[in-house]
Formats: C-alpha cells, sequence, structure tokens
C-alpha cells in the first residue's frame, strides 16, 4: 500500500487525476467511481482536463434503495451533476435502486462487472471503515448485494438531505469482492474523523469489523490522506 499524506483537498484531487491519467496511458477502459464529498476535487481536476472519455466505461459503487435517478440526492444525480454532464463516457452505470426485483438488480450488476472488470478504482472510507455501502461485518467474499445501512452512515449522509428520517435504510453496493477484483484502487479520505479509520485500515488485524481493513491483501492500493486523517498512524 502506497501512502501519500496532501495538504489539501484539491492537492489530493490532482494526485488522484495524475494516477488516472497514467492508468488510461496504459490502456485503462473501465473506471470505478465513488460519490460523496471526498472525491469531489478529483472530479474537478477531470473535468477541467482534456482527458477524452468517449471510449472508457464506468461503473459506480453504490445507489439508495428506493431514490430515483432525478432526485437530487441519489447518486446518480450526484454523477450526472458532477461529471457525467461534462465528460461523456461511452457507458456509465450506477446501480438500479428503484428495481422492482432488488436481488436480481445485484445479479445484472455482478454480471456487467464481470463484462467490464474494473481498471482503476475510487474509494472513500466511513468512520466506521466502510468501503462502499459495506459496512462492518459484511463478508470479505460478497459481492453486489443490498445493505441496510449502519446508524453512524446514517447519521453522517443526513446532511445531504432535510433531516436524518428522510435517509433510506438501504443501498445497493458493490461487494467487497467486487472491489477487491479492480487492479488499482485509489482511496481518499481528508479529515480527523477519518483518522481512526485509517489507522485501522492500515495497521489493524484484517477483519470484517473494519471493512477496509481487507485492502492490507490486495497488491495495488494507493491511499491519499490530508495531515488530519493521517493523524493517528505515527
Amino acid at each position: 500500500m502506497d501512502i501519500f499524506i496532501v495538504k489539501t483537498q484539491e492537492e489530493g484531487g490532482a494526485l488522484a487525476f495524475d494516477l488516472l491519467k497514467k492508468a488510461v496511458d496504459e490502456g485503462a477502459k473501465t473506471l470505478g467511481l465513488a460519490t460523496g464529498s471526498t472525491p469531489l476535487a478529483f472530479y474537478k481536476q477531470i473535468r477541467e482536463s482534456d482527458l477524452d472519455f468517449s471510449e472508457m466505461t464506468s461503473i459506480n459503487l453504490d445507489e439508495y434503495v428506493g431514490l430515483d435517478a432525478q432526485s437530487k440526492q441519489s447518486y446518480h444525480y450526484f454523477m450526472v451533476e458532477e461529471l457525467f454532464n461534462h465528460k461523456p463516457f461511452k457507458a456509465h452505470h450506477v446501480p438500479n435502486g428503484m428495481a422492482t426485483d432488488l436481488e436480481e438488480a445485484t445479479k445484472d450488476y455482478d454480471r456487467l462487472i464481470e463484462e467490464h472488470p474494473i481498471d482503476f478504482q475510487i474509494l472513500g472510507i466511513g468512520r466506521n471503515g466502510h468501503i462502499g455501502f459495506n459496512e462492518p461485518g459484511t463478508a470479505f467474499t460478497i459481492k453486489t448485494h443490498v445493505v441496510d445501512l449502519d446508524a453512524s452512515t446514517i447519521e453522517a449522509n443526513a446532511r445531504f438531505f432535510e433531516d436524518e428520517s428522510q435517509v433510506p435504510r438501504q443501498a445497493i453496493s458493490m461487494g467487497i469482492a467486487s472491489i477487491m477484483s479492480a487492479k488499482k484502487i485509489v482511496l481518499m479520505a481528508y479529515g480527523s474523523e477519518k483518522a481512526d479509520a485509517i489507522y485501522k485500515m492500515v495497521h489493524g488485524t484484517v477483519t470484517e469489523d473494519v471493512p477496509a481493513s481487507v485492502l492490507q491483501n490486495h497488491d495495488n492500493v494507493v491511499l491519499i490522506i490530508d495531515e488530519a486523517a493521517a493523524e493517528k498512524l505515527g
């Protein structure tokens, strides 16, 4: 695991973008993308670049159950606003949180990932160590699945809604095995509230109680964090 400590989120986004450019130059065709505040500077770098994504496929980590693509809180809407409206891809995919058969939707997503193996995966990390929406206790072997969101995750995401009661209680998420299948993983984290999770991910026991700790078993992970998130690493 390569660790880079940056001064600002903007510096982190620029570094992640440089890694992306290198991956594209080396033939990457499928990107695994994430939402939330963590990758915003990274997406800004992409928007302002001259990189061509017209032959690229993107596959997003997750989506809330019960929110359609037009909902401003949905991850599909987020990706359209932050990236897809500015940089057209050959194809972009976000889990269908409105599917009438959620279990079949997860199987369809697994087939999609099998058909388009992820070359470059962007991740954030939750305060409880979750990656994607894979909460503590999620089996490392699981692929795309329907998740009951942890109370701390609901609380953390409440800032995007009028109040916490409006935050969906379930999501469809790529599983840990799905994430680990990516050829390269770039995880970004900023702020002291992530410091404990970062420490456990890097130096803790590999355990399903800290989903991100599984990244110790991946042979191509880059960690981009600011000084606050790194404060417990020593």
